[in-house]
Order: structure tokens, then sequence, then C-alpha cells
């Protein structure tokens, strides 16, 4: 039987020109409304962005500054791209998080070129839509870190691993390709750029027994290329960042306390939790819904048996090496502090078995195995979504409707303990708050219950390209409605309100002082380009490491300094939460300047 779509023609491959349109038309729908909304959030995601602004007003490359203070603790990559976007577009939040999308763009492509190669076009097309349209890569690319670019520079790496494999000599392109994709992804997030390849290369070539095939990579000059590229930004920033009074030299700050001692849980400050093992483990999974639902047919076609691996064909080399890669990065975060976002290296490995064994089911005759095992899954994931649907309906039905006017901040618990985590917010939900979220919830279980249900019908009918084209088009939905509560939720998540309010009435010489960590301010930072003093948070985010420096401006305030400030003749505004006011604003009185998001703008006179 003939199907119509892209993704369901059985008989033959579907055309590159047109996957390659449908994947860049999926990524201008998705990602580029999100330049513009929701604003840059407090803490990581304006943080970054204001550590590039800096970088660019300081023309210096090699040391990032955030709030006038070293910040010693990332690598570079991320914040060149942005403060390059900058110089061209100017500093705005679109600009900043334009790099990144450019990443997801870039990554969504590779991982369809390389399943092309490797598996075939229709399997290529599927591994970059079940990546594009879960709710993993979606969720952490709303955010200014740099992990979906760890998946991209690993991914390209050790795709050009696999072609060495191929050619009877491998070329310096794929070992130089594979050097320089692990040098950016140094230059991204550290140490793990070279670790994870280089443990999966030799996990790979222990269990084929070519280990001597890494004498044939020309290494002499792999290594070479690989320094000439990682090696200059270490030096300079090394150089430009020695020990000096209390603080400990950049290779300290960045190798030992960065890298050693947090995957140790040991580093300091400690401004980050650990995700429960268990719930780490499964993050691949749940990130990669509903295509993960396939998983584990998928998985269990990756060669595995010790006497088959010797004798690999090209998709053989493939499966197993995207195997690997999974569990490496899982096992290699499971002894360490670990964050959700953690996982994210892992989906596009995931994705391309994912993506191949759906091209297989739909390429296989009817009836088989492949067919009714992809039958069986539809079926259970219908079964699954069907609750979850009926608990978004539930909370719809419960929910309560609010005033136009209402401040979500009202309708909200407090828990700061889960704050470390990503989006730890979540967990203030109430049945009140939500009442904001009544479209959302109506139009993500309506799009789950018959997403899922199509897939199930139309794969009994055989139709497994038009299954596939429905949990498409319900992922679509469904991050759509992601999207607008994630602009819900943007006056508790962001202070761009206040930082614009307050930028109206600052003047040179008006101090503004955040009642608690920088980061929970950050936005005032970026938006109003304001510098903040802290009040009793020195060592509880990440501008201790620079502020032990001796150039270190005097931002931060303790008690008494701060009554001399507000009682000073001086203006001075306080960025507070709203039920955290400090004593001494409740002693003196103060002016109530702006309120948004349970936070407020005080100041002690005009």
């Amino acid at each position: 039987m003939h199907e119509s779509s892209v993704l369901s023609e059985p008989s033959r491959a579907p055309r590159h020109a047109l996957c390659v349109a449908l994947i860049v038309l999926l990524w201008l729908a998705l990602y580029v409304p999100g330049l513009w909304s929701p604003p840059l959030l407090d803490d990581a995601d304006s943080v970054h962005a204001e550590a590039a602004r800096e970088m660019m007003l300081r023309h210096d490359w090699s040391t990032l500054y955030v709030n006038g203070l070293r910040y010693l603790e990332k690598a570079p990559l991320l914040y060149w791209s942005i403060a390059a976007s900058y110089s061209v577009f100017g500093v705005t939040d679109w600009a900043a998080r334009l790099p990144l999308a450019l990443g997801v763009l870039a990554l969504l492509l590779a991982t369809y070129s390389i399943g092309r190669h490797h598996f075939d076009t229709q399997a290529g097309l599927y591994a970059a839509l079940a990546l594009g349209l879960s709710f993993g890569p979606y969720i952490f690319t709303r955010i200014l870190i740099p992990d979906i670019l760890v998946a991209l520079w690993l991914t390209i790496g050790l795709h050009c691993f696999l072609l060495t494999l191929e050619q009877p000599r491998p070329s310096l392109a794929a070992c130089w390709g594979l050097a320089v994709t692990a040098a950016l992804n140094v230059l991204t997030k550290g140490l793990i750029g070279v670790v994870f390849p280089v443990a999966i290369i030799v996990a790979y070539l222990l269990l084929t027994r070519n280990l001597r095939h890494l004498l044939r990579m020309r290494l002499a000059s792999s290594i070479a290329v690989f320094f000439a590229v990682a090696a200059p930004w270490h030096i300079v920033a090394a150089l430009r960042n020695p020990a000096a009074g209390e603080a400990k030299s950049f290779f300290w700050f960045y190798f030992v306390n960065e890298h050693f001692l947090r995957y140790l849980n040991k580093r300091f400050p400690r401004d980050y939790d650990t995700v429960p093992l268990v719930l780490f483990w499964a993050m691949a999974l749940l990130f990669l819904l509903p295509w993960s639902a396939y998983a584990f047919k998928a998985v269990a076609c990756v060669p595995h048996r010790l006497r088959e691996l010797t004798a690999l064909d090209r998709r053989g080399r493939a499966l197993l090496l995207s195997a690997i890669t999974i569990a490496v990065i899982i096992g290699f975060f499971s002894f360490s502090s670990r964050q959700e976002y953690y996982v994210l290296p892992v989906l596009p490995a995931l994705a391309l078995i994912i993506g191949a064994w759906l091209s297989q089911e739909q390429r296989s005759p009817t009836p088989s195995p492949l067919r009714r095992a992809g039958q069986r899954t539809a079926l259970t994931s219908f079964l699954v979504a069907v609750p979850l649907a009926l608990s978004a309906w539930g909370l719809l039905l419960f929910s309560q409707r609010v005033p136009p006017q209402s401040e979500l901040a009202d309708l909200l618990t407090s828990n700061p303990s889960e704050y470390a985590l990503s989006f730890g917010h979540i967990f203030d939900l109430t049945p009140r708050a939500m009442g904001m979220f009544r479209p959302q919830l109506l139009l993500i279980g309506v799009a789950f219950f018959f997403g899922t249900l199509a897939s199930w019908l139309l794969r009994r009918r055989n139709r497994t390209g038009a299954a596939n084209l429905a949990l498409a088009l319900m992922m679509l939905v469904s991050l759509q409605c992601v999207h607008s509560a994630l602009v819900t939720f943007a006056p508790i998540l962001s202070s761009r309100a206040l930082s614009d309010a307050v930028a109206k009435l600052y003047r040179p010489n008006d101090v503004i002082v955040v009642n608690g960590a920088y980061e929970d301010a950050s936005t005032l930072n970026f938006y109003g380009h304001l510098p903040l003093h802290v009040l009793n948070s020195r060592e509880n985010g990440n501008l201790y490491v620079g502020s032990l420096f001796p150039d270190a401006p005097a931002v931060f305030e303790n008690d008494a300094s701060f009554a001399r400030l507000w009682r000073g003749t001086g203006r001075v505004f306080v960025f507070t939460a709203q039920n955290q006011i400090p004593a001494l604003l409740q002693q003196t009185g103060y002016l109530t300047i702006a309120r948004s998001g349970g936070k407020l703008i005080l100041e002690n006179h005009p």
C-alpha cells in the first residue's frame, strides 16, 4: 500500500531536498518564535547573556566577567558566539539566543545527515524529527546553557570516527574532523569534550577487537590539531588570571573546582542539586517522549553478540557506537553530581537508534514482526497517554478561574529547596495557579489523546508513515503549549519588568542592592545594564570566585554597610522577594517602586 507523505513512502526513499526543507520548517516553527519570548530568565539565562555582553564591551575574549567580577568557571565558546551575535545584531535577548537556536538547527541537520549516511534517508529524517519534536531538547534550549552544543560536536565527531572505519586508510578530513570537534567541545563544556569521545571510541574498538585501528587514525597530526584548537584559550586565560591575593589561579578554579570537585559533588560554592540516580537513568527516555516508546524495540536490534561484533556492516557499526555512547555518558554521570540536562548529549544517539528502527518498521512487509511490534507499542503509548490526558483535563476542570489582572506569584507556593534544579519552580504550582494555564491543559490533553490514538489506529492499518506524522503533529502542538506556559510563568522566573521599571529611575551614583544572591536579579544587570550590589550572599553564588581577586569591585554588602547606604543621603534601590523584606527596611520605612512575580523594587527616598 502506498502512502502519500514524505514520511510515509514505503516503496521509495523520501527526497533529500524535501527532508531538509521539512527539518528547517520544523525549526522555524518551534525555535524561531522562542527567540523573542519569554524574556531571559534570572540565574543562568541572563547571567550567561551578561557575561557575553561584558566580554564584548571589554574586548577581552579570554576572561569572562559578570557584574564587573571575573567569572572563571565556564568554557568560552558559547560566550564567544553570543558576543559575536551582539556585535552584528546589537545587545538584545533574541541576539543572545540566536547562536543556541542555530546550534539546534545544525544538530537536527547533522543527525539527519548521519542517519541518512549510515542507515537510509527515512531513518535520518525520523531521527531528526524525534530529536526536534521532544521535550528535552526543546526545554533545555530555552536557557542559555551549552549542553545541546556538546551533543552537536560529539555527534559530528563520532560520525567522523565511523568514517575512518569505512576507509582503507583513514583520511585527514575524518581524523582531523574528530580532533576539531573534540577541541570545540572542550571549548564548549570542558574536559568532557575529550573524555567522552575517547572513552566511547576505545570501548567500541575493544568490543570489536580492533584496538589497532587507533594506530591508523593519524594520531600525531590529530593530537596536534586538537591542541592547536583547544590549547590557546586555556593558556591565555591562565596567564591573565594567575593566583592573586585570596584568589587561586585560573587552573585551580577551572579544572580542580569546576571539573574534579564538581564531579565529586564537592565544588564550592555548592549552588546546585543532584538528580536522583534512577530518575537520571530515566531522563533520556522521558526527554525523548513519545519517540522513546520505541526505544526498547530499537535497542534490541543493536548488535550485541560478541561473535557478530568483529564483522559489522555500516548500519551495525552505527547502531553499536550509538548504544555505547548512551552507556558511556549515562555511566559517567551516574557517579557524579547530576543535573537534568546532563543527559542531552545522549539524545542524538538514542534518536538515531529509534529512527533506524522506525524506518525499518515502515519498510518491512505486511504483516511482519516489526509491524506487529510497532502496533503493540503504539497501543501501549495510547494506554499511557489516556490517564495523562485525563489528568490534564481533570486539572482543567478543578482549576479555578482567576481574574484577568491576577498575579501568578500570588497563587503559588514556595519551595526554595527545589530551585537548585532546573525548572524547580514547577513544584510551586497549586490548583489555583493551574487556572492560569487552562488553554495549555486543554490542548495538551487533546494532543496526547488523539495523537497517540491516531498513531495506533493508523499502524493497525499499516500506515506507519502517517502514524508517525500524527505523533509529530501531537508534539508540535504540545511544544507550542510549553512555550505558551513558559511565557505565562515568565514573571516568576524573570525580573525583566522590574528591570524596566528601575532603569527609568536610575541615575549615576544610585545603588541597587539585591537582597539575596546576584543570580536572583541578574536580569536587572543584563536588561538595564545596571551594576548590582549583593547583600549577605557573597558565598552563595558564582560571583564568589571573582570576588577574591584584588581588582574585584566592592559590590558585596553586609548588614552594617547596607545600613549606612540605606540611611545615607544617596538613593538606594533594593530588589527583594516580597516575603523577605529586610528588617532594616521594615523599621525605617520604604517606597515601593515596582512589583512583579512576587518580587519588589523598594527605594529609601526619591
